[in-house]
């Protein structure tokens, strides 16, 4: 560009002198300011827009609110409860049950065992025909109103009156082979740590030179629970047996044995070796 020309041109001219002005960067950059221009300008319009909007909104709300009735709140007054004189006075007790009926003398007659004349004892002797006429039969001899009723109906709740001997308590049975033998918390190399642990030579052994196996017999309940222990076979000394015996007494739980997957009751033994270290 001549020099003459420079100082009646402006920036873009010169920036573009010699270069394609049709490719459009030119066109861009000629036109940038007046693209600024519009969008301010098209941006505060709208905003002038939604304004006015909002302001008329507003104003037709508040126009027509003086129309809408507004709610009435009533007060609403509590009635007054009385309370009685004293507040503290309890309440009357209730009254007490009815007493039981009268009930007619009985007299003790259970089934009978069979047993010899000397074996009974004079209380279980079965009473004779005229010591029960007019009386209850019951599994005890007690007084009563010969117009009661009888005792046999008070204590059968289905009221079947039908006397029947206090039952014996039943012996929990005692298993020698089950399908899961008991077994000691961790098995049997737990078991073997236990004893080797626990068991203290008696002193009297070891000054008398005695060793040798003590068989300890013990039952392992439905519960897991050690009991009626005891030493069987031949006999060794020197406090064997009454340390072979504490020390299964002191013994946790163990696993219960089961037969026809219940837990049952299980005898079980258990040899402990004492042995004198040379």
């Amino acid at each position: 560009m001549d020099s003459s020309k420079i100082l009646k041109s402006d920036f873009l001219d010169i920036l573009f002198d010699g270069r394609n002005k049709d490719y459009g960067a030119y066109d861009l950059r000629r036109q940038y300011n007046k693209r600024v221009r519009n969008a301010i300008l098209g941006t505060a319009s709208l905003f002038l827009i939604f304004f006015a909007t909002y302001m008329i909104s507003q104003w037709v709300r508040a126009s027509e609110g003086d129309d809408v009735k507004k709610p009435v709140i009533q007060e609403i007054k509590m009635e007054e409860v009385k309370l009685p004189d004293d507040p503290k006075t309890p309440p009357p007790p209730p009254p007490p049950p009815a007493p039981p009926p009268p009930v007619k003398p009985s007299v003790q007659f259970t089934p009978p065992v069979i047993k010899k004349d000397n074996e009974v004892p004079e209380d279980e002797k079965p009473p004779k025909v005229e010591d029960i006429k007019d009386k209850a039969i019951s599994t005890k001899t007690q007084e009563g109103d010969p117009n009661g009723i009888d005792p046999g109906l008070l204590e059968d709740s289905k009221g079947s009156g039908v006397v029947t001997a206090p039952a014996a308590p039943q012996k929990e049975e005692i298993f020698t082979f089950v399908e899961q033998p008991p077994t000691f918390p961790g098995g049997e190399e737990a078991l073997a740590k236990y004893l080797n642990k626990n068991i203290r030579y008696p002193r009297v052994a070891q000054e008398n030179g005695i060793s040798g196996t003590v068989y300890v017999q013990f039952v392992v309940d439905s519960e897991g629970n050690i009991k009626d222990v005891k030493t069987v076979g031949a006999q060794k000394g020197g406090g064997l047996e009454e340390e072979a015996i504490r020390v299964v007494k002191n013994m946790p739980k163990w696993k219960p044995g089961k037969q026809n997957s219940r837990p049952v009751s299980v005898q079980f033994n258990l040899p402990i070796r004492f042995t004198l270290q040379e």
